[in-house]
């Protein structure tokens, strides 16, 4: 936080200037602390006590500069801020914290997934997709099975080719619905529904 200001030399030319013309009347103390500045080298540092007091005695002898003006080219003195070396053991602390939140978030990101019920899920759908190729392969095997024996067995029936091959439609037809109605009644029954 600032305390002091940096003047310029429009502050030593006035000062220089109020010594010079007003040494009677300045009091003391603020004339030892102005002549005090006035003796130091770039850059001259004054405090805020001595500005004040410098700013009373101005009012108070109703001097025709104010405070202000003396200050005209001067800006704030800001001292550098020295931040202190951290603590070993406090940043060891910070960073085993970190570590165990790192952790924490770590472990509900992936508390759902367990490899082992992974696995078994995985297991599980091969199982799943195993059963639905046998069903759709045993569907087809079992149409065309029905439309080959239909197709060889209408030729004691038919000697034209096209009724064979109507009437084995026909068969494998009436096989694969009835094979539809029997597939969908067990994926009823796996599913629970009546």
């Amino acid at each position: 936080m600032a305390s002091s200001f940096v003047v310029g030399d429009t502050f030593r030319k006035k000062v220089t200037w109020l010594l010079d013309n007003t040494n009677s009347c300045l009091p003391q103390t603020l004339k030892e602390e102005l002549e005090e500045l006035l003796k130091k080298s770039q850059p001259t540092i004054l405090s805020f006590s001595t500005a004040r007091k410098l700013k009373k005695y101005l009012q108070d002898k109703g001097h025709l500069h104010s405070l202000h003006e003396f200050l005209e080219d001067s800006f704030l003195h800001l001292p550098q801020v020295v931040k202190p070396p951290r603590n070993p053991e406090l940043v060891a602390r910070l960073e085993k914290i970190k570590a165990n939140l790192a952790n924490e978030e770590y472990n509900r990101m992936t508390r759902n997934v367990n490899t082992q019920e992974t696995l078994a899920d995985f297991g599980q759908q091969v199982r799943s997709v195993k059963a639905a190729v046998v069903t759709v392969f045993n569907f087809l095997v079992t149409v065309v099975a029905a439309f080959a024996c239909s197709y060889i067995g209408s030729q004691y029936l038919f000697t034209e080719t096209t009724a064979r091959v109507i009437s084995a439609v026909i068969a494998a037809s009436v096989v694969g619905l009835a094979e539809l109605y029997v597939l969908v009644r067990t994926m009823e029954g796996e599913l629970g529904e009546p």
